[in-house]
């Protein structure tokens, strides 16, 4: 591998800058709405706490990086659909579609943000994971081919994979009785996430080769 293809590394595409950028974005809200489930907190409460978690990220990076925050933004959309559920409907197989409208959100959001090129997801994880490299990395991606076609390949698949994973959860959800349909709900979402970090590892590898 030469330098300038070391240089060009999609290192946004890589599975610790991923996981670590959802981590902050995602995992914050809901790690708060589930924190409090397991305290005992109603839906309500729960998803009110998540939707505050999920403001307060959007606000501290607008205000850090002077520039909306994607993945904190679809989250505070989600959660603010899924609160207005809560209040709507005490109908739990309608609650328990949340998650999906959470997957398919920001799937749909990765799928946007690699057509239109000016700033994929994969990249926006890494910068959000490492702010002070954030010029560099961009700076990178407008200059570099192969870091351009890492993350826009990277971000279309993180995208399907999502948008996917949202589409199975709905039979789930309605042909299962409840309780079984929440245990399998959550393990579908960790079995997606573990192929596709796999997956983003195993291109790395293979494009840093090439």
């Amino acid at each position: 591998m030469t330098d300038e293809q070391t240089r060009s590394r999609p290192a946004g595409a890589g599975s610790l800058g991923i996981v670590r950028g959802l981590a902050r974005d995602v995992g914050l809200p809901v790690g708060a709405y589930y924190a409090l489930h397991l305290l005992g907190a109603s839906d309500w409460v729960a998803l009110l706490a998540a939707t505050g978690v999920a403001g307060l990220r959007l606000v501290w990076t607008a205000l850090r990086d002077r520039v909306l925050n994607a993945f904190a933004l679809v989250m505070l959309i989600v959660y603010g659909i899924g609160l207005v559920l809560a209040f709507a409907t005490g109908d739990p197989r309608l609650l328990l579609l949340r998650s999906s409208i959470t997957t398919a959100a920001v799937g749909v959001a990765f799928l946007v943000s690699a057509a239109l090129g000016r700033r994929p997801l994969t990249l926006a994880a890494q910068q959000s994971f490492s702010p002070g490299s954030a010029a560099e990395l961009a700076e990178g991606y407008r200059t570099q081919p192969l870091a351009r076609h890492g993350h826009r390949v990277s971000s279309t698949v993180w995208g399907a994979g999502l948008v996917t994973e949202s589409v199975l959860r709905i039979p789930i959800v309605f042909l299962l009785p409840v309780d079984v349909a929440v245990g399998l709900s959550e393990g579908l979402l960790v079995a997606t996430f573990a192929l596709l970090i796999l997956w983003n590892g195993w291109y790395v590898r293979r494009l840093t080769r090439s």
